[in-house]
């Protein structure tokens, strides 16, 4: 589970680095710059999910040790 959830947190950055740099600030909400623009948004989300359970279960851990 460990190594699975470094991953995808991996393959999520690397897909948001992608896709931002694919994003066209001068009309960010045209054509495939809006595609690049939802999915680099859903990439960051994957992301913070991921972080979110790697440190849910350091928590679990810390408080296993402790009682």
């Amino acid at each position: 589970m460990k190594i699975a959830t470094y991953i995808i947190s991996f393959i999520a950055l690397v897909t948001c680095a992608f896709n931002v740099s694919k994003i066209d600030f001068q009309a960010p909400l045209e054509n495939e710059s809006f595609t690049a623009l939802i999915t680099a948004i859903a990439a960051a989300c994957a992301f913070l999910i991921a972080s979110l359970l790697i440190i849910s279960k350091k928590v679990d851990r810390v408080v296993k040790t402790k009682t």
